[in-house]
């Protein structure tokens, strides 16, 4: 399933779109995508909608994705996590397949699997939601800053070495790549008022 995109080309502007949610303030949450030319420029905002703690986030993402003018150029997805709105969780083998276009997950810390699957508990479907969690596959790492913090990672539709290297290349600001980073502060402005918190 990790084979390469078949049009895939690195480069300095590579296109990216990072998607993230807003606080979890309703059952409706927001979730923005920020497309970017490598780490630099913000090339255009995408929004769209997903139930807290349920079931739609993979379905809300394709649509989004899929409906965007810039489709075309988009050469990877990031995502913050695998979990959007609480606890709704996002297949990336589905989203990589039904867009055509390769999926990054940054994380900041490794994920406690144990804790997560006690969360699932309280939810329904609370195993459908475990193996679409668990159905990302290998965690890896990526020190994209001189301080030595790795952030960690998944992906689907391209090797790790290339997913790397992109993570690498478009973390201009800090360790987190820009289209996050971005997409994190739009999403947390529209919804408070202000920005605040960290990708």
């Amino acid at each position: 399933m990790n084979s390469v995109h078949r049009n895939f080309h690195i480069k300095d502007e590579i296109r990216i779109l990072g998607i993230d949610d807003s606080a979890l303030i309703s059952n409706k949450i927001i979730i923005v995508g920020a497309f970017f030319r490598g780490g630099k420029w913000l090339d255009g905002v995408l929004r769209s909608e997903i139930t807290r703690d349920g079931l739609d986030a993979t379905d809300s993402i394709v649509s989004m994705v899929n409906n965007s003018k810039h489709l075309t150029q988009i050469r990877a997805i990031m995502l913050d996590g695998v979990t959007y709105g609480g606890f709704n969780p996002v297949d990336i083998v589905d989203l990589y397949e039904k867009t055509n276009v390769p999926v990054i997950v940054l994380m900041r810390d490794l994920p406690d699997f144990l804790s997560i699957e006690k969360a699932l508990s309280f939810l329904p479907e609370s195993e459908t939601r475990m193996e679409i969690i668990r159905k990302a596959g290998k965690i890896s790492s990526v020190i994209t800053k001189d301080d030595n913090n790795p952030v960690f990672f998944q992906c689907c539709g391209l090797d790790y070495e290339i997913a790397a290297k992109i993570i690498k290349m478009t973390s201009t600001r800090s360790n987190i790549p820009e289209p996050l980073r971005v997409a994190h502060l739009i999403a947390t402005g529209i919804v408070l008022g202000e920005s605040r918190g960290k990708a």
